[in-house]
C-alpha cells in the first residue's frame, strides 16, 4: 500500500487500473449487471410503415456502402444484379438477413472469427442466390429493370372453413 500527501492508503492496483482510496473498497461489492440486451431486429418482411422506411434506408445504405463496392462484381447474363435492387422483395429479404448477419459476426462484441464465418456462412450462398441467372433478377440487366412475376396461384387460401352463408338481403323500402 501507498499513502499520498493526505494520507490516505491506496490499494496497490494494476497499472491498467484506476487507484482507489482503500476505505472506499468493499469486500463483497459486486459488479453492476450488464445492461439489458437491445431487442433482436425483426425480419424485414414483418416490417411496414415508418418502421420499414427506416430499416430499408440503413439496408441501402449498407448495400450501397459496403456490400456493392466491396462484393458486388461484374453484372452479367451468367451473374445479373438489378440496379432497383429494392423493387424485388425476395432480394430486399435475402440482403436483409445478410445485413443482420453482417451486424451480429461483425459488430462490436463479436468473436475475431465472426468476418471469416459471414463469409463462408452468409455471403456466398446469398450472392449465388441472388445472382443466379434464374433468381430474383432474371430478365434484369443493366438500365433495365423487369417486375419479377410471380407463379400462378388458384386458390388463394384452399385450406380456409367455407364461407358461412350469405347475408340476408336488407328490408324493402317502404
Amino acid at each position: 500500500m501507498t499513502a499520498d500527501t493526505t494520507g490516505r492508503k491506496w490499494a496497490r492496483a494494476p497499472q491498467s487500473a484506476a487507484r482507489v482510496p482503500q476505505e472506499a473498497q468493499t469486500p463483497q461489492e459486486a459488479p453492476l449487471p450488464p445492461p439489458p440486451p437491445s431487442p433482436a431486429p425483426r425480419f424485414i418482411l414483418y416490417l411496414d410503415g415508418r418502421e420499414y422506411a427506416q430499416t430499408m434506408r440503413q439496408l441501402t445504405l449498407w448495400t450501397h456502402h459496403v456490400l456493392l463496392p466491396v462484393y458486388g462484381r461484374e453484372v452479367t447474363s451468367a451473374a445479373p444484379w438489378c440496379p432497383l435492387w429494392w423493387e424485388h422483395p425476395e432480394a430486399v429479404a435475402q440482403v436483409h438477413g445478410l445485413w443482420l448477419a453482417w451486424g451480429e459476426l461483425t459488430g462490436p462484441g463479436s468473436e475475431p472469427s465472426g468476418p471469416a464465418g459471414w463469409h463462408r456462412d452468409y455471403l456466398g450462398p446469398v450472392m449465388l442466390s441472388l445472382r443466379d441467372p434464374a433468381g430474383p433478377f432474371a430478365g434484369c440487366k443493366p438500365g433495365n429493370h423487369r417486375p419479377k412475376e410471380s407463379p400462378p396461384v388458384d386458390i388463394v387460401d384452399p385450406f380456409a372453413p367455407p364461407p358461412g352463408p350469405p347475408p340476408p338481403p336488407p328490408p324493402a323500402a317502404a
